[in-house]
C-alpha cells in the first residue's frame, strides 16, 4: 500500500531523516518508536504528504505521493492525525465532525450516517454536545480519530496519538485501532512508549533520523545474542555511577531494576555483586523492546 524509498530530509543544513525505506502492507499496523527528536513526526508528515522529502520517494498504491496529478486520489486514501490536537475547541464534538465531513464534500445525509456509526465505534455519543476544548485527553484523541475516519481512508497515519493519555484511555484507543484493522485499514503509528510499540505487527526503532531495525514483534527478542537478567536494587542512582566507571559487564539501571546482558550469567552476576558490594538476587527474562534498544545503543 505504501512504499517509502530511501527517504531523507534536510532542514537548514541539518539531516532530520536519513535514507529510510520500508513498506506498509494491507491490514497491517507498523509501530515507529523512538525518543523525542528521533525524526518520527517529520517522517509521518512526509508520508502524509505534508512535507516533501529532500531525496527519495513515497509511493501509495504505486502513485508518487508528491506528484500533483495524484493529489485528489491521495487525499481520499490517506488520513493523518497529528500529535497536537488540531480540531476546533470552541465547537462541539458533533460540530467538529460535521465540519470535517463538509471539508471532504460529504452530503448531509451521509455525514449523519457516518457520524452515527463513528459514535458506536468510539462511545462518544453521550458527549456529542460537549465543546471539544472541555474533553479529557483520551476523549480528544478519540474525537481526532473519528474526524480522521470521516472520509473512509484506507491508510491511517497517527503521530504519537496516546502521548500524555491515561492508561485506561490508551487501552481503549488500541481497541479501536484493532477494530480498524478488521475493516481493511492499514496504520502507521508513532510512539515514545516502548511497550506500546510491541502491540504492532512490525516495529521500527528510530534513533537520530534512522531506523536501527524494523522487525516483526515476535522477532525482536532474537536481536539480543546475550541472556537478559534483571534484579531489584536499592539506591539505583549510586549503582548507576559505579556501573558507568566499570563497564566490564554490559548493564544499565531502569528505575529500581538492574538489567544485565550476559553470555555467562553466573560469572557476570557474581562479578557485579563483588563490584557493587551488595548481594544480588536475580532472574532471567525474555528481552523486551526496551532491552533491545538499550543493548543496541551500548554497542
Amino acid at each position: 500500500m505504501i512504499e517509502v524509498c530511501n527517504v531523507s530530509k534536510t532542514l537548514q543544513g541539518r539531516t532530520i531523516i536519513e535514507d529510510i525505506s520500508f513498506s506498509l502492507k494491507e491490514q497491517e499496523i507498523i509501530g515507529i518508536v523512538g525518543p523525542d527528536g528521533a525524526g518520527k513526526s517529520t517522517l509521518t508528515r512526509i508520508i502524509a504528504g505534508l512535507l516533501k522529502p529532500t531525496t527519495g520517494r513515497v509511493l501509495v498504491y504505486g502513485k508518487d505521493l508528491h506528484d500533483s496529478s495524484s493529489l485528489s486520489f491521495l487525499k481520499e486514501t490517506i488520513a493523518y492525525m497529528p500529535q497536537k490536537f488540531a480540531l476546533y475547541e470552541d465547537l462541539s464534538v458533533e460540530e467538529n465532525l460535521h465540519f470535517i465531513g463538509r471539508l471532504h464534500g460529504l452530503p448531509h445525509k451521509e455525514r449523519v450516517r457516518k457520524i452515527e456509526r463513528l459514535y458506536q465505534f468510539s462511545n462518544l455519543k453521550p458527549f456529542r454536545t460537549r465543546l471539544a476544548g472541555h474533553l479529557s485527553g483520551g476523549m480528544k484523541q478519540k474525537l481526532g480519530l473519528m474526524c480522521a475516519l470521516m472520509h473512509a481512508p484506507k491508510i491511517l497515519i497517527l503521530d504519537e496519538p496516546t502521548n500524555g493519555v491515561d492508561p485506561v484511555s490508551r487501552r481503549e484507543f488500541w481497541e479501536l485501532l484493532y477494530e480498524l484493522l478488521k475493516e481493511n485499514i492499514s496504520i502507521i503509528f508513532t510512539t515514545s512508549y516502548m511497550e506500546e510499540a510491541e502491540r504492532c505487527a512490525r516495529v521500527a526503532v528510530m534513533y537520530e533520523g534512522r531506523f536501527l531495525f524494523l522487525k516483526k514483534s515476535e522477532e525482536i527478542a532474537s536481536l539480543i545474542p546475550e541472556e537478559v537478567v534483571e534484579c531489584i536494587v536499592e539506591h539505583p542512582l549510586a549503582l548507576s555511577h559505579i556501573l558507568h566507571k566499570h563497564q566490564e559487564v554490559k548493564a544499565f539501571i531502569r528505575g529500581n531494576t538492574l538489567v544485565v546482558f550476559s553470555h555467562n550469567v553466573e560469572k557476570d552476576m557474581a562479578h557485579l555483586a563483588t563490584l557493587l558490594g551488595i548481594p544480588l538476587s536475580w532472574k532471567r527474562k525474555k528481552p523486551s523492546l526496551e532491552d533491545v534498544f538499550m543493548a543496541w545503543l551500548s554497542k
